[in-house]
C-alpha cells in the first residue's frame, strides 16, 4: 500500500510540473522541485503551515495571503464535516485578531487599516462583532482597552496558538484528507480495473456468442447434409487423403491433387456456404467519402485509422472511432492507378503508397506530405505490394513488369524483390528469385521478421531468411497462381489463396502437409474481379479467415472449424479489398460500390 500511495504521489506530482512548465512558472517550478528534494512522500505538515500562518504571513503582513489560506481550510475541513463550521469560524475569527493585535505592537497601523479596507465588508457578513475593531486603530492605548486587553496578552496568544495545532493535528492526521490530485491517480486506476473487468466479461460473452454460432452451423451442416444424403465423415476423409497426398509429394502433382479434392468437394462447400449466417454485429460504420471503386484498405499498426485507396488514384486516411481525433484524415492524389498499400508495423505515422507506374510514396499522417517518392526499375513498373518489417526500419516491395487487368495471372509478367532502407530511403539488395521468375502477388512476414513468404503466379511459396537475403526453401502450392499469401499468427503454419479459390494452411514444420483447406471458388469469380487480386485477411487470434468476393458478401470461415462460417453484410457490389483490425474483432470490407465498410463482431 505504501508503494501504491508512492506511485500516486508522483504522479499528481508530474501533473504540478506539466502545469507549471505550460504556465510558465519557473520560478515556482524550481522552489517546487527544492521542496521535493527534502519533503517528498509527506503529507500535510502541521508544523509548516503553523509556521506559515504566525512566522511568514503575520510577521510580514500578508494578509490576503493568510485570508486565502485559512479560506481554505475553512472550505476543506467543512466541506468533509458541516458540523466543524462554528469552530473553524472561531479560529479564522482569532487568527484574524492577532493579525490586528501584532500589527499595533509593531506600530503597523496602515496594515490594520489596510485589513479593514480590503476585507472590512467580507468580516463584518461573518460576524458582526467585528464592528467594535474598527475603532482599535484610533486609541493611542488599545492594550488598556478592558474590551480589547486579553487579546493583547502572551497567555492569550500561546493559548491561540495551541488550539490551532491541535485543530489541525486532529483534522490532518486523525482524519487524513486526500488531496485531489491523489483522487486523480485513484480515479484513473479504478477506471482501468473497471476496463479490465469489461474486458473480461466481454471476452466471456464472446466466448458464450462463439459456442452459440459454432453449435447454429453444426445444425445447419447436420440438415444440409441429411437433405443431400451426404455421409457426415465424407468431407474428412477427403482432407486425410489429401494430408497423405502432400506427405509423400513435392511437385506439381500436389497442385493435381487439390485440384481434384476442389471439385469432390465443391458442392458441400458451396451449399454450406449459401447456408452461412449473417454476421452479428457489435456496431458498423460505412465510410462513403469515394467517389470510384475501392481496390485496397488497411487498419494502422494501432487499428485506430484506416487507409483506403480507389481507382482513380486517391488514397483517403480516416478513422471509423467517432471518439479518436481526425486530425490525421487526409486525401492523397497519386497520379496513378493504386496498387498496394502498407503502413509502417511500428506507428500509426507512416504509409507507404505502390502505384501502376513503379512509385512508391511514403506519405507522413502527422505532417501530411509525402516525405519520400521513390522510383523503381522502369522495366518493373506495377508494384503489386508492398509489406514493413514488424522489427527493422527496412520494407520489402514487390514489382512485376506486367500490369493487371486481362483476367490472367500471366499479364503480371516477370517478378522483382526490391528490399528498402526506411530511414535513408535507398535499396539495399535484390532478393534472388532465378531468371525471368513469374510476378510476386503477395508477401508476408513472420513475428520477428526473419522470415519473408512471397506468393507467385506460378503457384510456389518462396521462403526467404532476411538476415542472409537467400532463398532457404519453397514449394508448390497452387497449381494456378496465388493471390495471397499470410503468416499464421502461431508462426507455425502459412495460408495462400489460389486464383482459382483454393485456400490451404500450410504446416511449416513438416513442409508441404495441409492442415486445413476449403474451397471458396463460387466467391472467385475472375471474369468479374479482372482489375483487382482476391485477397484475405486473418484475425489477431487466428480463428477466422475473411476473403474478398466477387459477390456482394463476403465468406468468413472458421480457420480449423468444420464448415461453419459466417458472411458478411452486404454492399452494393463486389468485395475488393479486406482487413482484419490487429487487436481486435474488427474487420473491413470494401467495394466496387465506393464504400468502405468497418464491421465489428463478438471475438
Amino acid at each position: 500500500m505504501k508503494n501504491e500511495g508512492m506511485e500516486k504521489m508522483k504522479f499528481a506530482e508530474e501533473l504540478v510540473r506539466e502545469f507549471l512548465v505550460f504556465r510558465g512558472f519557473t520560478n515556482t517550478l524550481q522552489s517546487f522541485e527544492k521542496e521535493l528534494a527534502t519533503d517528498i512522500g509527506k503529507g500535510f505538515q502541521v508544523d509548516k503551515i503553523l509556521d506559515l500562518i504566525f512566522s511568514v504571513y503575520i510577521p510580514k503582513f500578508e494578509a490576503a495571503k493568510l485570508i486565502e489560506l485559512l479560506s481554505f481550510f475553512r472550505n476543506c475541513f467543512s466541506y468533509s464535516d458541516p458540523n466543524l463550521i462554528d469552530v473553524i469560524s472561531k479560529l479564522h475569527q482569532s487568527i484574524l485578531r492577532y493579525y490586528v493585535v501584532y500589527a499595533l505592537k509593531c506600530g503597523r497601523k496602515d496594515a490594520v487599516l489596510e485589513l479593514f479596507r480590503d476585507f472590512g465588508n467580507e468580516l463584518m457578513r461573518g460576524d458582526e462583532s467585528w464592528t467594535s475593531w474598527f475603532a482599535v486603530p484610533y486609541f493611542q492605548n488599545p492594550h488598556l482597552e478592558p474590551q480589547f486587553r486579553v487579546y493583547f496578552s502572551d497567555e492569550w496568544f500561546r493559548t491561540l496558538h495551541l488550539s490551532v495545532r491541535n485543530f489541525l493535528s486532529e483534522m490532518l492526521n486523525a482524519y487524513p484528507r486526500t488531496p485531489a490530485l491523489l483522487k486523480i491517480g485513484s480515479e484513473r486506476d479504478t477506471v482501468n480495473r473497471l476496463k479490465q473487468e469489461i474486458k473480461q466479461l466481454s471476452l466471456k460473452l464472446s466466448q458464450a456468442q462463439t459456442l452459440l454460432e459454432e453449435t447454429e452451423a453444426q445444425i445447419c451442416l447436420f440438415r444440409s447434409s441429411e437433405a443431400v444424403s451426404i455421409a457426415p465423415s465424407m468431407t474428412y476423409e477427403t482432407h486425410a487423403s489429401l494430408n497423405e497426398h502432400a506427405d509423400d509429394n513435392r511437385s506439381n502433382d500436389i497442385g493435381q491433387g487439390f485440384k481434384e479434392n476442389s471439385v469432390a468437394g465443391s458442392s458441400s462447400d458451396l451449399h454450406n456456404e449459401e447456408d452461412f449466417p449473417e454476421v452479428k454485429t457489435v456496431f458498423e460504420d460505412t465510410f462513403l467519402g469515394h467517389t470510384s471503386p475501392i481496390n485496397c484498405s488497411r487498419f494502422s499498426a494501432s487499428g485506430d485509422n484506416i487507409a483506403s485507396a480507389s481507382v482513380d488514384g486517391t488514397v483517403r486516411i480516416w478513422t471509423y472511432d467517432s471518439s479518436a481525433p481526425t486530425s490525421r484524415n487526409a486525401t492523397i492524389y497519386c497520379g496513378a492507378e493504386i496498387m498496394s498499400l502498407e503502413w509502417d508495423c511500428k506507428s500509426d505515422r507512416l504509409l507507404l503508397i505502390g502505384t501502376s507506374d513503379g512509385g512508391i510514396k511514403a506519405w507522413n499522417v502527422d505532417a501530411k506530405r509525402v516525405v519520400c517518392d521513390l522510383n523503381t526499375s522502369e522495366a518493373y513498373p506495377s508494384i503489386l505490394d508492398l509489406k514493413c518489417s514488424p522489427v527493422e526500419p527496412i520494407f520489402v516491395s514487390a514489382a512485376a513488369s506486367g500490369r493487371q487487368g486481362s483476367g490472367s495471372s500471366d499479364s503480371l509478367g516477370f517478378a522483382s524483390l526490391t528490399v528498402w532502407n526506411m530511414r535513408t530511403w535507398k535499396a539495399m539488395t535484390v532478393l534472388p528469385l532465378g531468371k525471368d521468375p513469374p510476378a510476386i502477388t503477395s508477401l508476408s512476414f513472420n513475428h520477428n521478421g526473419k522470415l519473408l513468404a512471397a506468393a507467385a503466379t506460378d503457384g510456389l511459396i518462396h521462403m526467404f531468411d532476411m538476415s542472409s537475403y537467400q532463398q532457404v526453401t519453397g514449394w508448390p502450392a497452387h497449381d494456378c497462381g496465388i493471390s495471397s499469401i499470410l503468416f499464421g499468427p502461431d508462426e507455425t503454419s502459412i495460408f495462400s489463396l489460389g486464383t482459382d479459390g483454393n485456400i490451404f494452411e500450410w504446416s511449416l514444420h513438416n513442409q508441404g502437409k495441409v492442415l486445413w483447406s476449403r474451397n471458396c471458388s463460387r466467391f472467385c469469380n475472375l471474369e468479374n474481379s479482372s482489375q483487382w487480386r482476391h485477397q484475405m485477411a486473418l484475425d489477431s487470434e487466428g480463428r477466422r479467415l475473411l476473403v474478398t468476393s466477387s459477390s456482394e458478401r463476403s465468406p468468413i470461415y472458421q480457420v480449423r472449424g468444420r464448415m461453419s462460417g459466417m458472411r458478411s453484410l452486404a454492399h452494393k457490389g463486389s468485395i475488393t479489398t479486406v482487413d482484419w483490425h490487429p487487436h481486435l474483432p474488427i474487420f473491413l470490407t470494401g467495394s466496387s460500390d465506393h464504400s468502405v465498410r468497418v464491421s465489428s463482431i463478438s471475438s
